[in-house]
């Protein structure tokens, strides 16, 4: 089988493939039109989000048995159209919710500790102890919303905290674990202090934390996404910072990245951004919650186990 790798992951997986007796080639194609040209003569082909794959290039990879996603999101893939070709889809969310779930908790404890404002005041000689008080996670209720690879590994790593954890997954049931509670979604609006996203972006996620969704909830609550950015509505979310029903918020993503992850134009950033900037009760980071130095060897495994058990 002929392999196309068109994105950087962990020589792991290459070597396992070519070791399997894969023919294994890299190319960083610039373009969907690049890959359009050449697509029909591989039988698998390993690719980030850089790419849509749509029915165009699908009817075009006329010999594709597999594709294999560095990652977890699978928006940019015509998931059903491949499936109904016989085309394998692979993704790897084990790869890196470890790093999600750490990623998710080293936020949060920045924002309820005040830990950023802090450090910025200390490095400006400035000692400010009483407007700084942190809060504490002990006995708050954190509800989660989605509890998949990413939701499972956040909850894990509260366990110590000695809070109240409750989950809402719309497609899932009896997963109350050691962890997490199985709640509805009315329980999630009824109890939660902090609420924290680890959907995948479909249509139906596309901008579910909006005005109704956040102001839904009982209490005024902190909210962390590190899932898609498309998932919340971005100035939803600062009208309700504004008043206070959203009391901070830690994003990992924002709806103005480009497909890639690693683009964004912040000289045509919108006034819901350049408000997000502006705000001290904001923690922001570059869409790296998953992006661990562990989880680029782990989705590389992944990926190979999957394709292997398949096609060995």
């Amino acid at each position: 089988m002929k392999i196309l790798f068109t994105t950087k992951t962990h020589e792991y997986l290459y070597q396992q493939l070519s070791d399997a007796g894969f023919n294994c080639e890299i190319n960083l194609l610039k373009d969907k039109v690049e890959l359009e040209k050449i697509i029909f003569g591989y039988d698998g082909i390993v690719i980030n989000s850089r790419f849509v794959i749509d029915k165009q290039i699908i009817d075009k990879a006329i010999n594709l048995k597999f594709v294999a996603r560095v990652g977890a999101g699978m928006e940019s893939i015509d998931v059903e159209y491949l499936n109904e070709k016989g085309v394998k889809c692979y993704n790897s969310p084990e790869g890196n919710r470890d790093a999600v779930g750490e990623h998710a908790l080293g936020m949060l404890l920045c924002l309820l500790n005040k830990i950023k404002i802090a450090d910025s005041q200390v490095r400006q000689g400035k000692w400010i102890r009483e407007e700084n008080r942190g809060i504490e996670i002990m006995e708050k209720t954190v509800g989660i919303i989605g509890y998949g690879n990413m939701g499972g590994a956040f909850a894990m790593r509260l366990k110590g905290f000695c809070c109240e954890v409750i989950a809402y997954d719309k497609y899932k049931k009896d997963y109350s674990d050691n962890y997490v509670k199985e709640s509805t979604l009315n329980e999630v609006f009824e109890k939660s202090d902090i609420v924290s996203i680890h959907v995948p972006l479909t249509e139906e996620t596309h901008y579910m934390i909006d005005d109704e969704f956040i102001n839904s909830f009982k209490k005024n609550i902190y909210l962390i996404n590190t899932s898609r950015g498309k998932v919340v509505n971005t100035e939803c979310l600062v009208n309700n910072l504004k008043t206070g029903k959203i009391i901070g918020a830690a994003l990992d993503v924002l709806e103005y990245e480009g497909l890639s992850f690693e683009n964004f134009d912040f000289n045509n950033a919108p006034d819901a951004f350049k408000y997000l900037i502006n705000c001290e009760n904001i923690i922001l980071t570059p869409h790296i919650a998953g992006w661990s130095v562990e989880s680029n060897f782990k989705h590389a495994k992944v990926l190979a186990d999957k394709i292997l058990a398949d096609f060995r």
